[in-house]
């Protein structure tokens, strides 16, 4: 008789293991410093919703239908939390992520046109030289491990300052990056002030320590904005451009300089951080399985000419697409949204009451064991039909969608194909990145992979 072999367990890209019994109050805040989806209960992506008490009520929603009703249908009983406020506030104050009710409304509809089809098409030649530029510097690195999310970081960085500020040679980029990252670093921690729902008049150390970079920030931005404003567009029109001619149709309102300036900050932190994620995870997931990277790299060739992707391509690479969309699934930017419930409302057959805490853990939600099959398996070919539309929110959804989504998906397709048909990619052994999320979900450790030349 033969004996049988034993069938190989499916390998799976890393995720983080999940919370199997309560953390406690201290435990909770030791893990949120360390990891926000380190508390996620394993029941998160088993159930459609989770309740408990750490500090304060909380509810935890993985159901396509109550995630429509707090995002779409009964939005403003589902304002931003006052942690997620008090955190970024010092940093792009009352901008678009910010503001709530009307204050919101109006500069949402002075800035939806700078984020139409046209100019975001019409900005596709600054990321495809970008991602030239990303070729190169990886070329010149020679045979050895590059750390591709420090490399996507300069390229998405360089990008968005770019289709902001062009030509502004009084613009301080790195300066402006690093007041950034410094603060967003310190400040993104959760405080035992915010666990316990302290007024946010009670001071947490870590966001204060970080403001005088943010001063200083604000002033290159204010100056520079000011310039542009004097000096007039010059050619094709950049983000800042479409910004100081956008006005509210309702109420001919416009930007004043220091509203113009959380925006876009707000553009800058969001329009590089989530899009270097979002193309480092995707890299890595290519070095994971080098069948979907084969596959990917024969669509890519066939449509790239002279090794850099254009923006009338992305139409043509559709698989390429699909790696996006799933390298988003499993690793989002934005792994979990925070609400706080102003009225009463009842979610999933369940209470919930006014201050409550409701969270939209989208990382778990992505892998909701009642949505998706095998959902911690990468596999783009899923993407072949489209998932219900509130079970998949890379980009949130409903009035407060990301106005960038667009951008970011056009930036990314162009970046990831253009790499394709330049390089293979393979694994660095001991080298694997630990998804930690902080304010967004990084590869920590970096995601460190040998490029071949073609």
């Amino acid at each position: 008789m033969t004996q049988m072999q034993p069938i190989e367990p499916q390998r799976l890209p890393v995720r983080v293991p999940l919370v199997t019994q309560p953390l406690g109050l201290w435990g909770s805040l030791k893990a949120l410093r360390r990891n926000v989806l380190s508390i996620l209960p394993e029941l998160t992506v088993k159930q459609p919703m989770v309740s408990g008490r750490t500090g304060k009520r909380w509810h935890m929603i993985m159901d396509p239908e109550a995630n429509r009703r707090v995002l779409l249908e009964n939005l403003d009983n589902y304002p931003k939390s006052l942690v997620t406020k008090n955190m970024l506030k010092p940093a792009i104050g009352e901008s678009l992520f910010i503001a709530e009710g009307a204050h919101w409304r109006w500069q949402r509809r002075a800035a939806a046109p700078v984020f139409s089809h046209r100019n975001v098409m019409n900005l596709a030649p600054v990321m495809s030289a970008a991602a030239e530029r990303s070729v190169e510097r990886v070329r010149e690195a020679g045979p050895r491990a590059v750390d591709f999310l420090s490399e996507m970081v300069t390229l998405t960085f360089d990008v968005i300052s770019d289709v902001t500020f062009s030509g502004d040679q009084g613009f301080d980029r790195d300066g402006v990056h690093n007041a950034l990252d410094a603060y967003i670093s310190e400040a993104a921690k959760i405080s035992l002030a915010d666990i316990l729902g302290l007024p946010d008049w009670v001071p947490r150390l870590g966001r204060t320590f970080g403001t005088g970079g943010v001063r200083d920030m604000k002033r290159v931005a204010d100056a520079a904005i000011e310039a542009r404003a004097a000096r007039g567009a010059d050619g094709v029109p950049d983000l800042l451009d479409l910004l100081l001619a956008g006005e509210d149709p309702e109420t001919k309102r416009k930007m004043k300089t220091s509203e113009l300036r959380d925006n876009l900050l707000t553009f800058i932190v969001a329009g590089h951080e989530t899009t270097a994620l979002t193309l480092a995870w995707s890299l890595y997931l290519l070095a994971f399985d080098q069948n979907v990277q084969d596959r990917a790299r024969a669509e890519a060739l066939s449509v790239v000419q002279g090794g850099v992707a254009q923006g009338q391509d992305i139409a043509r690479l559709p698989f390429v697409r699909q790696i996006v969309d799933e390298a988003l699934r499993l690793y989002p930017p934005a792994g979990m949204l925070e609400r706080t419930a102003r009225t009463a409302d009842t979610l999933c057959g369940r209470e919930v009451r006014p201050g409550d805490t409701v969270i939209l853990p989208i990382y778990a939600l992505h892998r909701n064991e009642l949505l998706w099959d095998d959902p911690d398996a990468f596999r783009p070919d899923r993407w072949a039909e489209k998932p219900d539309r509130y079970a998949y929110l890379p980009f949130g959804d409903g009035p407060r969608i990301c106005i960038g989504a667009s951008f970011a998906i056009q930036e990314t397709v162009i970046v990831l194909a253009t790499l394709l048909a330049n390089f293979r990619f393979k694994a660095v052994k001991g080298r694997t990145p630990e998804p930690v999320m902080i304010l967004t979900v990084r590869p920590e450790g970096g995601v460190w992979l040998e490029a071949e030349p073609l």
